[in-house]
């Protein structure tokens, strides 16, 4: 298997995505692909010891910036990392991508050069989120903010396969983010979607409202990008906040510092379960070839288990599910 990796995207710099890719070849045996400035790339990959026959380069002279316009860049920068290692994989040339850059553009990207499953709508943005009953699947993260029903019917069938296939929990619950939990609840789009997800063959238990997702009530979390995106930013919004005052509060005595060391593991242990890294990537799904962003800060870490979820991705073969489930559920 070999996975293309945007070597120019991201807030860390390409230092970091190489280093994520090296470990990745090394732990998951698996062939890589990195696209970028040749020349920086060969000279940091001549830093470390690894097979050589596993990480190969394809050259590209320009970055698309998040600062760029989504669509035109796709169409003006040709030559940068993400719209070759696009084109890479439309071509066959491996078996999915990866980058931490624009999202906007990745989106672009994905659905002017990969283009969407025959019967898709739109391609979501899905990512994993941490619970205190383990973890959630958010989709649409926010790839979408304007949704027409039939788009929400569609997120809930692929999230459902995805959490089914690559978390590996039979029959996933599937909840539709609302003001209340009562059916005939919300705005129009949520309740004309609401009667055809409950139409579907999935374990739909209804309406869920925000404050009932950090629970773990459900598995499947289904929105349009809008109200996603902002459920995510202001859960990493707030778990930063609580830790910040929770190291102040943990530092302000003798007495605290002693109980804090106490619970050093614990706390590194909870730490962990809320730390995106550990958990890679966010597939584009609803596209015909795999395309994952990495969060924008990834460092190796992140790069390397973004990897290991493309990886996991292809062995379940879900997008193959994904077009045979959509046919049926037409």
């Amino acid at each position: 298997m070999k996975i293309i990796v945007d070597g120019m995207g991201g807030d860390k710099g390409y230092k970091e995505i190489v280093k994520g890719c090296i470990d990745a070849s090394k732990e998951l045996g698996v062939n890589l692909l990195i696209v970028g400035e040749q020349e920086k790339i060969e000279e940091e990959l001549n830093k470390y010891v690894y097979s050589k026959d596993t990480i190969d380069i394809i050259n590209a002279s320009q970055i698309i910036k998040n600062e760029d316009e989504p669509a035109l860049a796709i169409r003006r920068k040709k030559d940068s990392s993400m719209v070759i290692g696009l084109k890479a994989l439309a071509e066959d040339k491996g078996d999915g991508f990866i980058s931490a850059g624009s999202t906007g553009a990745l989106l672009a990207g994905g659905l002017f050069i990969v283009k969407r499953i025959k019967g898709i709508e739109r391609a979501a943005l899905t990512t994993v989120y941490p619970t205190i009953n383990g973890l959630s699947l958010l989709i649409d993260a926010g790839a979408n903010v304007d949704c027409k029903p039939e788009y929400l019917k569609q997120f809930a069938i692929m999230g459902s396969i995805y959490f089914e296939k690559v978390l590996e929990k039979k029959a996933p619950k599937v909840g539709l983010v609302n003001v209340g939990t009562e059916e005939g609840k919300g705005n129009t789009l949520v309740k004309e979607s609401y009667d055809l997800i409950k139409e579907l063959n999935l374990n739909f238990i209804g309406n869920i409202e925000a404050r009932d997702i950090p629970k773990g009530i459900i598995d499947v979390i289904v929105c349009d990008g809008f109200i996603g995106n902002i459920l995510l930013k202001l859960t990493e919004g707030m778990a930063i906040s609580l830790f910040t005052a929770l190291k102040e509060e943990l530092t302000q005595s003798f007495k605290s510092k002693i109980g804090a060391t106490m619970l050093k593991s614990q706390l590194s242990s909870f730490k962990g379960r809320m730390d995106y890294r550990e958990y890679g990537g966010a597939p584009l799904l609803g596209l015909e070839k795999p395309v994952f962003k990495a969060h924008g800060s990834s460092d190796a870490l992140a790069i390397k288990n973004a990897i290991r979820q493309v990886v996991n991705f292809n062995k379940k073969d879900v997008i193959n599910v994904i077009k045979n489930d959509i046919n049926i559920n037409k």
